[in-house]
């Protein structure tokens, strides 16, 4: 068994751990980043996000990487439209250019932040097993492979099951009540140009009935839906997913009188797969402990309809590395800092989490989110 010793530790490559890595090392701070999947290519990240002005774009700036970002954005992207049950368009908003929330592919994102790190810094296919607390804000994190390492400061972006998090919290994510039938329908426009033509261009809702259909234009020309059924816990694995027809079919029961338009976005998936949504609590903190600190969905996992999860990340990475950099040599001033910011920022885009979910899915949800949208611009909520 193989010990190593780094400074700065970071679990977990996706976007949060990432551009934390990236900032630090525009501040000239070394961290190494220490990710569960074999390779960049290991898994298709999917899936747009709208990047936000009050967060993720304010990390993209301090990463120095803001301009390239510019180049990856999806154009047409910020249009969003919202129907009804029957089909009814009830907001339907293009992409003028003048929006202040961009639409990217979440993968060229992560390539993005991958190209601007030193070769080296991500260790790939290091799925963490435990950590340990040695003493003097020192830990030990041990490795499926049996090889541990220790460091000065451990940072925990390694999502909503955070090896980490048993450090700082006893806190584990809850089911939200929540459960998804995600669906992608490739090249929509040559194969399936009528769920294409209802998608349009960027964000798509359908909500009635306290369920709903979400949908986003990829970047690639695909379609990637997520069906949002408010079911129990136990459902999804009374759906054989690895039968494609029969898992349509059971989802399509509960859209029995939908628009036909509507249900063919299951109906002519050509993959689906199940996901459940689950979140920390909201307020979830922690007393300081010395030398490790969370960010993203180890911190504050939330449900994913204010489309604020992978801004908050970043944001996270961001501040808690410019804390680190305005503290030299004070790490323990720098966690201080960077979690009296942490704490209330998340707990209030938790709180809006939980509220969206409970509006967009609720008896009113298809006439509260029409009346939202058509209130104005400020605030638009989106899945991400």
């Amino acid at each position: 068994m193989s010990t190593s010793h780094v400074p700065v530790a970071i679990i977990g490559g996706g976007l949060g751990g990432l551009t934390a890595s990236r900032v630090l090392h525009v501040n000239g701070i070394e961290s190494a980043v220490f990710e569960l999947e074999a390779s960049p290519e290991a898994r298709t990240q999917g899936g747009m996000l709208d990047i936000h002005e009050a967060n993720g774009q304010k990390a993209l700036h301090a990463a120095h990487l803001y301009d390239a970002f510019r180049k990856i954005v999806h154009t047409g992207g910020e249009a969003m439209r919202l129907l009804g049950p029957d089909g009814t368009v009830r907001v339907d908003e293009a992409d003028d250019g003048t929006g202040d929330r961009p639409e990217v592919d979440r993968g060229e994102l992560r390539d993005l932040l991958l190209r601007s790190l030193p070769h080296g810094t991500v260790r790939w296919g290091r799925r963490v097993t435990g950590a340990r607390a040695l003493g003097d804000g020192r830990h030990e994190v041990t490795f499926a492979d049996g090889s541990t390492l220790t460091t000065d400061l451990l940072i925990g972006a390694d999502g909503a099951w955070s090896r980490v998090r048993p450090l700082l919290s006893d806190a584990w994510p809850a089911y939200t009540g929540i459960s998804l039938a995600e669906t992608d329908l490739f090249e929509a426009d040559a194969r399936h140009p009528d769920s294409a033509a209802i998608v349009g261009t960027g964000f798509f809702m359908a909500l009635g009935d306290e369920r709903g259909i979400l949908a986003h234009r990829e970047s690639d020309g695909s379609l990637h839906a997520y069906t949002a059924l408010k079911v129990d816990e136990g459902w999804l694995d009374t759906v054989d997913f690895s039968d494609p027809a029969a898992a349509k079919a059971a989802v399509l029961a509960h859209f029995e009188g939908w628009n036909e338009g509507l249900r063919k976005l299951i109906a002519d998936a050509d993959a689906i797969a199940p996901r459940r949504i689950h979140a920390l609590p909201v307020g979830h903190r922690w007393e300081r402990v010395p030398g490790v600190t969370l960010l993203g969905d180890a911190a504050h996992a939330m449900p994913p309809f204010a489309g604020e999860g992978a801004n908050l990340a970043m944001f996270d990475g961001a501040r808690l590395a410019l804390a680190l950099a305005a503290h030299p040599g004070d790490t323990e001033a720098a966690l201080r800092a960077y979690e009296k910011e942490l704490f209330p920022r998340s707990e209030e885009t938790a709180r809006d989490s939980a509220d969206s979910l409970a509006t967009m899915f609720g008896e009113r949800g298809l006439r509260e989110m029409a009346a939202f949208f058509t209130a104005g611009p400020a605030g638009h909520q989106e899945y991400s």
